[in-house]
């Protein structure tokens, strides 16, 4: 009798596809993708079942620009619809890589992208406390004109111009789940959870409404990862081991993390606000839930993380 497959989410950052400045393009962020699905595929090879999730900001900052560039001209595009349309673009890459990395190795495995929506409270408090900035700079007469016509809310950014913000709720159920399972179960690698998922609510006829709202992705990733009982939540970053005094003459590499420890460096402000931090909420999120293990590196060291041989290892 085989081996039972274990089964492990893999977050990727929507940064992961635009590398550096200058290399945005689509077959940029399509040679990126090329770059990490591999490591994917290896983890299949050794056993594991996966669901890649990702992330997708600068690809829905560059929809909101496009949009303010043709508003003149074409419909503008709401916040849930830019969503969908990178988790079908950033999905196809992905599909695509690994179709591609499956062929190469004489696999018969296939992969599939589903456009998943996330639930969300609509009385969540994010929703009257704005904070999430999005799409492009603007002067602050411009600002105060969108808000006064469009009803945005607008913030001045660090002294950069204003911006549009918009609520970042609390992820409640990926509502996808279980067409996400049947796929997985029927031996698919599956990406999904795109962005955090699509931010719905249910209105007061039950029926499901796109909101304008962005979901932490590393938030959303560790529900899904928790609700369907995963072996490990790894997320991929562009670092072998998550550091305490990072950028500092004592810096440490950390290879085991406690949940109490975690929590005591997070107290201290020792990981990046926008970068590590919320990272490491997720990990604490999902082993809160009940998780079992979970692992943060980067693309190239994923398997050899998941052997025990490198990367920052969490366990409840």
């Amino acid at each position: 009798m085989s081996e039972k497959r274990k089964l492990a989410v893999v977050a990727v950052g929507g940064n992961a596809l635009v590398r550096e400045k200058g290399k945005e393009s689509l077959p940029d962020q399509y040679a990126a993708a090329c770059l990490t699905m591999p490591h994917v595929v290896d983890m299949v090879q050794n056993g594991w079942d996966v669901i890649v999730t990702h992330g997708n900001g600068p690809q829905v900052g560059f929809i909101l620009r496009r949009s303010e560039l043709s508003a003149h001209e074409l419909h503008t595009i709401p916040l849930d619809y830019c969503g969908s349309n990178t988790q079908g673009s950033i999905g196809y890459m992905f599909q695509k890589a690994l179709q591609n990395e499956f062929r190469q190795r004489g696999m018969p495995n296939q992969a599939a992208a589903v456009v998943t929506e996330t639930l969300v409270d609509k009385n969540d408090p994010a929703f009257k406390n704005p904070t999430k900035p999005i799409g492009s700079f603007m002067d602050e007469k411009t600002a105060l004109k969108h808000r006064d016509t469009d009803g945005w809310s607008v913030m001045e950014d660090a002294g950069r111009g204003w911006r549009r913000v918009v609520a970042s709720p609390q992820p409640v159920r990926i509502l996808q789940q279980d067409a996400i399972m049947n796929l997985v179960h029927a031996g698919l690698t599956v990406i999904g959870v795109g962005g955090g998922g699509i931010p719905v609510i249910e209105n007061d006829q039950g029926e499901i409404e796109g909101v304008e709202a962005v979901i932490d992705k590393d938030l959303a990733s560790a529900l899904f990862a928790s609700s369907i009982d995963a072996d490990m939540f790894l997320i991929s970053t562009e670092v072998e081991k998550v550091a305490i005094n990072f950028n500092k003459p004592d810096v440490q590499w950390l290879d085991k993390l406690t949940v109490a420890d975690a929590k005591k460096y997070l107290a201290e402000g020792q990981f990046g606000k926008g970068s590590m931090e919320p990272k490491v909420k997720a990990v604490l999120n999902f082993l809160e839930r009940g998780g079992k293990k979970a692992l943060i590196t980067n693309p190239d060291n994923m398997l050899k993380g998941l052997r025990g041989e490198t990367g920052t290892h969490f366990e409840a």
